[in-house]
C-alpha cells in the first residue's frame, strides 16, 4: 500500500553524521545521505540560507532533499552548517563572517565530497548560499550549480564572470514574488553568464513554503535527467517520520530585521 510523502517523511537511505575541516582550522558539522545499497548518480552539496536569520543545514528544502532524494532520485545529499551556524545536528565552530571566511567552508565541503569519491558534484545554494556558490563554488571538481532565490547580495560581477568563462551549467530558480530579486531582473543580471538558465517559478516566494516539491523536481531534472519528474508523491515501502518541531519558532531563511532563536542544541560530537 502506498503512503503519501509528507514534510516529515524520511525515505530509505544511508545517513551519517560527518565533520568538515576547514583550511583555517574550524570543524563544521553536517550529514551525508546516500542511496541505500547502490552508488549515487550525482551529488548535491547544499549551501544554506543566511545563518544569522534562521538559515541552516535543516532549512526545509534541504531537509526534504536529504530525506527524499537518495531514494527517489539516486542522489547523494551533503548538507552542513557553515561557521557559527546551529541546528539539531549541532553547532559548527567559528562565527558568521559575511561571506568572507565562508570561502573555506565551501572548499571543505567540496574537498570532502571529492575525498569520498562522490560522483558528479553539484552545488545547490539557497539565498545566502547562492552567493557562496557564485563566489567560491566554480571549482574544477564541481559540475555545475543550482541557485534557489538568488539575491545577488554578496556576489559581484567578477564572480559571474568566472562562471561565464567556465561554461559550467548554472540554473537560477527565481520565485515570482521573491523579496529581493524577481525573474525579470534576474534575467538581466544573469545575462552576464551566457549559459545561465533563469527559471521563474509562478506564485512562489523567497522561502519556497509550499513549493519545495517544485524545487526538488527542478533540481533532479538537471542533475539526474534519467529520473522522471515530477517525483512521486507516495511511497510503497518502509518510511520513517522525522521530528520537525524543533524549528517551529525559526524561519527557514531570509534577511529578517531581527535574529530568530535557534532550536535546542545537542553537542556537535
Amino acid at each position: 500500500m502506498s503512503t503519501p510523502i509528507r514534510a516529515s517523511s524520511i525515505l530509505p537511505g544511508h545517513r551519517e553524521d560527518i565533520e568538515l575541516h576547514t583550511a583555517d582550522g574550524l570543524t563544521l558539522v553536517g550529514e551525508l545521505a546516500r542511496p541505500l545499497g547502490r552508488t549515487p548518480a550525482a551529488t548535491l552539496v547544499c549551501l544554506h540560507p543566511l545563518p544569522t536569520h534562521g538559515g541552516m543545514m535543516d532549512s526545509h528544502v534541504f531537509r526534504k532533499a536529504a530525506w527524499r532524494l537518495p531514494a527517489l532520485a539516486d542522489l547523494a545529499v551533503l548538507r552542513f552548517n557553515t561557521r557559527g551556524t546551529s541546528s539539531v545536528r549541532g553547532t559548527s565552530e567559528g562565527s558568521f563572517d559575511n561571506a568572507v571566511g565562508e570561502r573555506f567552508d565551501v572548499a571543505a565541503a567540496i574537498e570532502y565530497a571529492e575525498f569520498q569519491e562522490l560522483p558528479e558534484i553539484w552545488l545547490v545554494g539557497w539565498s545566502f548560499g547562492t552567493d557562496l556558490a557564485l563566489k567560491y563554488g566554480c571549482d574544477p571538481a564541481v559540475a555545475g550549480a543550482i541557485l534557489l532565490s538568488p539575491p545577488l547580495r554578496f556576489s559581484e560581477p567578477a564572480d559571474l564572470a568566472v562562471w561565464a568563462e567556465s561554461g559550467k551549467p548554472l540554473t537560477a530558480l527565481v520565485p515570482e514574488f521573491d523579496d529581493y530579486l524577481r525573474p525579470d531582473e534576474a534575467r538581466q543580471r544573469f545575462a552576464a553568464v551566457p549559459q545561465a538558465e533563469v527559471v521563474g517559478v509562478p506564485g512562489a516566494k523567497h522561502l519556497w513554503v509550499g513549493d519545495a516539491e517544485t524545487v526538488l523536481d527542478e533540481i533532479v531534472r538537471r542533475v539526474n535527467p534519467a529520473v522522471s519528474v515530477p517525483l512521486p508523491t507516495t511511497w510503497d515501502g518502509p518510511m520513517e517520520t522525522g521530528d520537525v518541531s524543533a524549528y517551529a519558532d525559526r524561519t527557514v531563511a531570509a534577511f529578517a530585521d531581527t535574529p530568530v532563536p535557534g532550536p535546542q542544541q545537542r553537542s556537535a560530537g
